[in-house]
């Protein structure tokens, strides 16, 4: 090979070495084949209030970007917290999920718009499998977020989400 070739080819080495580098980061591919199973007991008042935990609204999760299964409920404790819980979620595991209340509608096709209105971090998904509890932050107004999402914050893509339907008291 001749002298004038040579640092064409190292050049060339190192942008491959780093669009690598950048790519395994940004993707995180290894994940495709990760599980990460968190079993939360569901959230129960104390004492006298034991019977006071009531559902405020359902919901089962559809796939999006990636296959997502599993049921949402919103539970209200005596003392007036909200816990969202996530029963028997399946979904593959990602980089920077999270999951989020919305104000837009679930769609089949696609949960592209679920980032378009208003919407709630409820924080990082804690696993991709089991039953999990999230708090949400007092004086959120429950009326008016319609759609939980695992919502993947790198590539802006709803893994899957659930409409969320009010229970009748």
């Amino acid at each position: 090979m001749s002298r004038t070739k040579r640092p064409a080819l190292w050049i060339a080495t190192a942008a491959v070495v780093v669009v690598t580098a950048v790519g395994l980061y940004l993707f995180q591919p290894w994940r495709l084949f990760t599980t990460e199973r968190v079993d939360e007991a569901a959230p129960a008042a104390t004492g006298q209030a034991a019977a006071a935990v009531k559902p405020l609204a359902t919901g089962s999760f559809i796939s999006h970007e990636h296959e997502t299964s599993g049921s949402v409920e919103i539970l209200r404790s005596a003392d007036g917290k909200a816990t969202l819980r996530l029963t028997n979620l399946r979904a593959s595991d990602g980089p920077a999920l999270h999951v989020w209340l919305s104000d837009q509608p679930v769609k089949r096709d696609g949960g592209g718009n679920l980032d378009d209105g208003k919407h709630v971090d409820l924080g990082s998904l804690k696993g991709n499998e089991g039953n999990q509890n999230y708090t949400i932050p007092a004086g959120t107004d429950l009326n008016a977020f319609s759609t939980v999402t695992i919502w993947c914050e790198r590539f802006s893509v709803s893994f899957g989400a659930a409409e969320l339907k009010q229970q009748r008291a």
